[in-house]
């Protein structure tokens, strides 16, 4: 998709979200795309979080645990990042495709 602010990133992750089919999500990536979150959602109320950089962990969290979640991971993978990337995924295949590098 495209760069966005990293100060906005959540708020328009978690808009995102809730438009997305089940089975579909947000995949957030660092600018050189080597760390990042993906996001995807398996019910109305359960998502599953994949961190991918200096943590791997998984989450199956509810929709009101995910702000605070998210927030960490965040912070945790991209301290000094300006902007992330936000790419759509429509199922957990597509999870971890490498994307174009410049």
């Amino acid at each position: 998709m495209a760069l966005i602010n990293i100060e906005t990133a959540q708020r328009r992750a978690l808009q995102m979200l809730k438009k997305q089919p089940v089975g579909a999500g947000l995949e957030l990536l660092t600018y050189k795309r080597n760390r990042g979150v993906t996001i995807i959602k398996e019910d109305h109320e359960l998502y599953w979080v994949r961190e991918r950089g200096y943590l791997e962990d998984e989450w199956t969290v509810t929709e009101s645990e995910l702000p605070k979640l998210l927030k960490g991971i965040l912070r945790r993978e991209c301290p000094r990042s300006r902007k992330v990337r936000l790419y759509s995924v429509n199922s957990r295949d597509e999870v971890g495709v490498k994307r174009k590098r410049l």
